[in-house]
């Protein structure tokens, strides 16, 4: 008796920091248990969802949603998934468009008549959707022709989401959230400085040290750039429709899944590859595959759907690494470790 409660207590001390979903090992579950329980260079304080078919292939929960009170990470914890959101945003447009409500190819200036720099006049939906617009400052002259460089940033986004409404007659946090409806996306909803549901606070920590962020820059303004709150089973379900046709007309989707421009990111290597209106198109180890990343207030994010395989890894983390040699350190493993399997067959 006694030995059978001390292995009762053994078996729930060493899940303590796991939340579970019972689930087949895959081939790279045990080396994204590895990741995911490793100690150095940091740890890793989220949620890693794999999913093929539509199916739950992986799904587990390491860390803590609130560090000080050592309350425990869920695998249906709601995260901001910071420049996530800039997908939805991009979709949003794409529907006003096909709707004829604006055009990709019209100077901005038409949709926000109240900017008063020439720029506007040339600069087109199209330029902010994909970062090539060179706006720095909505009252300075562009940092460079519009269409000539990628930079990416966050006003042109905001820029979107005002451009939305003025052309629908309904905010973004509105258009969203009936997506999110329409998607059964149940626990993913736009930030709101009045009611943040159930969202886990955000950390900065170094040395394995974590100190929550007190002040969130999200904001009203900034939600249609950075403020979707959502879980990694919600994500799944907008990859599905999203890269499944099911949001867009055929033009747009082809639009949509088409690069634009290029640009780099250490998460998927050191050459600039292919970048569209908030989707990256990633080439690596002979695989195509389309990804999109956030980093920022607290917390860290991956999104990566594998089209040959129909297969989602979804990551969300409210910690963020104050050395940004770390920033998506255990995101760019993981999603190694994903790839290796994929390609090794």
């Amino acid at each position: 008796m006694i030995k059978t409660k001390l292995l009762f207590i053994f078996a729930a001390f060493t899940l303590q920091s796991v939340s579970v979903k019972a689930q087949k090992v895959t081939p790279y579950s045990k080396k994204i248990d590895s990741i995911i329980t490793a100690s150095t260079p940091l740890t890793f304080n989220g949620v890693v969802l794999v999913t093929q078919n539509g199916k739950t292939k992986y799904l587990k929960a390491n860390g803590y949603k609130d560090v000080e009170k050592k309350v425990a990470l869920k695998t249906d914890d709601q995260f901001e998934i910071m420049s996530n959101s800039k997908q939805v945003t991009a979709v949003l447009i794409l529907q006003a468009a096909e709707q004829g409500k604006l055009d990709l190819q019209t100077p901005i200036k038409k949709y926000l008549p109240s900017l008063t720099q020439p720029w506007a006049d040339t600069i087109t939906v199209h330029h902010l959707l994909n970062h090539t617009h060179g706006i720095t400052d909505l009252d300075k002259p562009t940092a460079f022709k519009a269409g000539s460089q990628f930079k990416y940033g966050n006003l042109s986004y905001i820029l979107l989401g005002e451009i939305l409404q003025n052309t629908t007659g309904k905010t973004f946090t509105d258009q969203a959230d009936s997506l999110f409806k329409k998607l059964n996306m149940k626990k993913t909803f736009v930030y709101n400085s009045k009611n943040n549901q159930a969202l886990v606070p955000g950390y900065r920590s170094d040395n394995n040290q974590f100190e929550k962020v007190e002040n969130s820059f999200l904001n009203d303004d900034i939600v249609s750039a950075a403020g979707v709150i959502s879980t990694v089973e919600d994500l799944a379900k907008w990859d599905q429709a999203l890269f499944k046709g099911k949001l867009l007309s055929s033009t747009f989707q082809k639009l949509i899944l088409t690069p634009s421009t290029s640009s780099q990111h250490n998460v998927f290597g050191k050459e600039n590859m292919g970048f569209g209106y908030n989707i990256r198109f990633i080439r690596e180890a002979g695989l195509d595959y389309y990804a999109v990343t956030g980093l920022g207030d607290g917390f860290t994010c991956l999104n990566v759907y594998f089209p040959s395989t129909d297969m989602s890894l979804i990551i969300l983390e409210n910690q963020m690494p104050r050395n940004s040699e770390h920033w998506s350190f255990q995101e760019a493993a993981i999603k190694n470790a994903v790839l290796k399997s994929i390609t090794s067959k």
